[in-house]
């Protein structure tokens, strides 16, 4: 319908369906209709009970996007009261997380300040000064009118053209072919392009009915009302939300009561199926562990009491964050679920950006609803996960912690061996990935790996360090099977993937291409190796899921995309012997073929397809087989090595030698905020050529780049996430960091103004730790290593 202003109905009157359908209309979307099966905006969902507290601080850089858009717009409205949020700690080790989480809002722009406890209480002066060892204070936190704040953003996209209908119960989708056109109600039908799910909790029946897993569940989560409290509703209403994350705790003000929110007591799914209404029965004997905890820090509370209370129903994921995005199989069908009013305008800003435009300008990849794997859709997983989320809510958590259950789920032929050699596992997108092997405690290199600050010691060995320098003194065996691995084949293949990419893919079978995927705006959404197997076959090493549904969903007729990961494995054979081991066992190989080459042949008796890549900086090559042969590719190259010093090497080992060689991680330290030129991938970018997004980097003027920097203390090992100052002023944020073994040097990629060259400081749990820009690639510059 070219030039026609589409029908959009969108499937929920709460707070993100108004916001919606106020950021649309705005956009030019004016023929919106939102229904709703309760009666009006307070009735049915959890935005008639939510307490609408707002702490911004996200250790997510898009949540907290989404929070602050959200705070501006609301307090804009008319509908935030902004009190600001107070996170207080009464144990060391949450003071020093404080410390952390102001790194955090730094990073991502929210102003804020750590505390002594003589201010926590001049703030909140019913506080126990005994109890409180700091906080930490965010002025533009506070507290959202959900209600209020729908029927605004209702009435303003009302004004525009929208209607809402209430009493609307949705009991169909209609479609043709691939596409929805509609919806039905209990009383008719409603004509679309575009359907929306904003049902919150009631999310998973409407998937149904189109053949879409939403992976949330509802959850009841506590909250009370204490009676009257002994000082004036004023003084009450000054002060600011406030959060006790160690005992599970937060609290705000109603008039002369105080409302207190629990995650301390144990989780309480239900189906989605089964909720007749938002808002269960109080359990009090539930809340009991909460009440006493809450007395303890204010004292006051014990005379007022608990009047009363109830169970609130909201949404809980197996990894926290909304499912936002198109169903992959029916076209015009939109997700926006899981979200809570804290980021309610931002995500309907972002939703509604990627439905006009085709792309949010917010990275929302950890977000998108296509992140997982098949396997994490599973019904028990989503709830056994769920419900851990929602005991970890405000759990200390190391960005390397995985969850303990459901383990394990996904294993790679070489799991067994794996264990053997006392393999040390952490989870990826289901997969089990050693990090170190216990077998090499012996190595001599463990004594030359320096001792790091305790936070960063936890989840990482020394060992880690010696299988990095064995890497580049020998020969290293690195399970590469979790890597998403796609086939693109038929006809059209080539000019598909040129197409899609920015490199030259027009090479003769047998070359091995690096490039991207750019959205329609220029940013990296991806980067992929392309190898030409055949001349209308391909395989593509990917990041992920997403980039499997990008490519099926641009795919034309006659080219079919397949997800070849569970069928296959991998091992990454790299260091300097790598070609010494090969040559006495894979005779139908051709060893001496370049870089950046593929081939097949056998090792022994298992077929394999060898590209000749290494991300780690050396010589070597990814050997590919199917499953079935991944035991005996494993035992043929492991007894094979030993004659030239092979060990298995884990992930630890490979994040330093990748981040001494300067490559990028997607998602992490690139994502579709940034373009190729600034995030120094100009080199797999040809201009010569057409491809999706070439069109918006004409137009470029970026002021910003990734920057190699070197930490002057050997010990400060960074996590990623934590603020950058030049001159005392923050001015970037680190995404990837690890110590580099082989160089000696501590290494951060941080994203910083272009015109920065001198020294920098990064925050680091409060301290400032002095960081230098240095030039990349840190290891191997002339590539003499890799070429072998």
């Amino acid at each position: 319908m070219p030039g026609e202003v589409p029908r959009v109905v969108l499937v929920g009157a709460g707070i993100v369906g108004c916001a919606l359908a106020d950021e649309l209309t705005e956009r030019g979307f004016t023929d919106v209709t939102v229904l709703d099966q309760a009666g009006g905006f307070a009735a049915g969902g959890s935005s008639g009970h939510a307490p609408g507290l707002v702490f911004q601080t996200n250790s997510c850089r898009s949540m907290t996007q989404f929070a602050r858009y959200t705070v501006e717009k609301y307090t804009a409205l008319g509908c935030f009261d902004q009190v600001g949020g107070l996170e207080i700690a009464t144990g060391e080790a949450r003071l020093a997380d404080l410390s952390r989480r102001h790194g955090w809002a730094t990073s991502w722009g929210v102003e804020s300040r750590l505390i002594d406890a003589d201010e926590v209480v001049r703030l909140h002066p019913l506080l126990d000064r005994e109890q409180v060892l700091g906080g930490f204070l965010i002025p533009s936190d506070g507290l959202a009118k959900p209600v209020q704040a729908a029927e605004v953003q209702a009435r303003r996209a009302a004004e525009r053209g929208a209607r809402f209908v209430f009493g609307q119960k949705v009991v169909g989708v209609e479609t043709a072919g691939d596409r929805v056109t509609g919806v039905r109600t209990g009383t008719g039908a409603f004509p679309a392009d575009i359907v929306v799910s904003c049902a919150g909790m009631w999310g998973p029946v409407l998937g149904e009915m189109v053949g879409l897993t939403i992976p949330l569940v509802p959850m009841a989560h506590q909250y009370a009302f204490t009676g009257n409290v002994r000082v004036s509703a004023e003084v009450l209403a000054r002060q600011p939300i406030l959060r006790h994350q160690e005992a599970d705790l937060y609290f705000r003000s109603h008039g002369q009561a105080i409302g207190i929110g629990a995650y301390g007591h144990k989780p309480m799914p239900i189906e989605a199926h089964d909720i007749t209404g938002s808002e269960l029965p109080f359990t009090k004997e539930d809340f009991e562990p909460s009440w006493e905890a809450a007395v303890e820090l204010i004292p006051a509370l014990a005379e007022a009491g608990v009047d009363r209370g109830f169970n609130g129903l909201f949404s809980f994921t197996s990894d926290g964050m909304p499912l936002l995005g198109e169903h992959p199989g029916l076209r015009g069908f939109w997700v926006a679920e899981a979200v809570w009013i804290t980021h309610s305008a931002g995500v309907a800003r972002a939703v509604a950006e990627w439905i006009v435009d085709g792309q949010p300008e917010l990275d929302v990849h950890s977000s998108d609803l296509g992140r997982f794997e098949q396997v994490q859709l599973a019904p028990d997983y989503v709830l056994e996960r769920s419900c851990q989320n929602f005991v970890e809510v405000y759990d200390l958590l190391h960005p390397l912690q995985p969850m303990e259950s459901p383990r394990p789920i996904r294993t790679s032929p070489f799991y067994e061996r794996q264990k053997a050699l006392g393999a040390f596992f952490l989870e990826a997108s289901g997969w089990e990935r050693p990090h170190w092997y216990e077998a090499n405690a012996g190595l001599p290199e463990v004594a030359e790996v320096p001792a790091r600050n305790e936070w960063a010691s936890r989840y990482w060995s020394p060992i880690c360090g010696a299988e990095a320098f064995v890497t580049r003194k020998r020969v290293a065996m690195f399970d590469m099977t979790p890597l998403k691995r796609l086939e693109v084949s038929g006809t059209g293949a080539l000019e598909f993937l040129q197409r899609m990419t920015t490199n030259n893919l027009d090479r003769k079978p047998g070359a091995v291409v690096y490039t991207l995927l750019l959205d329609e705006q220029g940013g990296v959404r991806s980067d992929l190796t392309v190898a030409r197997l055949g001349h209308t076959t391909f395989q593509v090493g990917a990041n992920g899921n997403l980039d499997l549904g990008w490519l099926t969903r641009h795919a034309p007729e006659g080219v079919h995309v397949k997800d070849i990961t569970p069928g296959t494995c991998c091992i990454g054979l790299w260091g300097p012997k790598a070609r010494d081991l090969l040559d006495g066992i894979a005779h139908t190989l051709d060893t001496r073929k370049g870089y950046f080459t593929a081939q097949r042949g056998f090792v022994k008796n298992v077929p394999v397809t060898a590209l000749r890549l290494s991300y780690v900086g050396e010589l070597g090559w990814e050997l590919y087989t199917t499953a079935d042969m991944g035991p005996k590719l494993w035992d043929t190259l492991w007894e094979a090595g030993q004659e030239h010093g092979v060990i298995a090497a884990g992930r630890g080992a490979f994040n330093s030698l990748r981040l001494e060689k300067g490559y990028r991680s997607w998602g992490t330290d690139v994502t579709t905020e940034h373009d190729p030129f600034e995030a120094g991938l100009g080199f797999a970018v040809r201009m010569d050529k057409d491809f999706l997004g070439k069109g918006a980097l004409h137009n470029l003027t970026s002021t910003k780049k990734l920057t190699c920097l070197t930490i002057d203390d050997p010990g400060s090992v960074v996590m990623g996430s934590e603020p950058v100052y030049h001159q005392g002023e923050p001015v970037g944020y680190v995404t990837s960091a690890a110590y580099g073994y082989t160089t000696g040097l501590n290494i951060a990629y941080a994203w910083l103004p272009s015109e920065i060259d001198d020294e920098v400081e990064i925050e680091y749990f409060g301290a400032r730790v002095t960081a230098r820009p240095a030039r990349e690639p840190l290891f191997d510059p002339g590539m003499k290593r890799l070429r072998g």
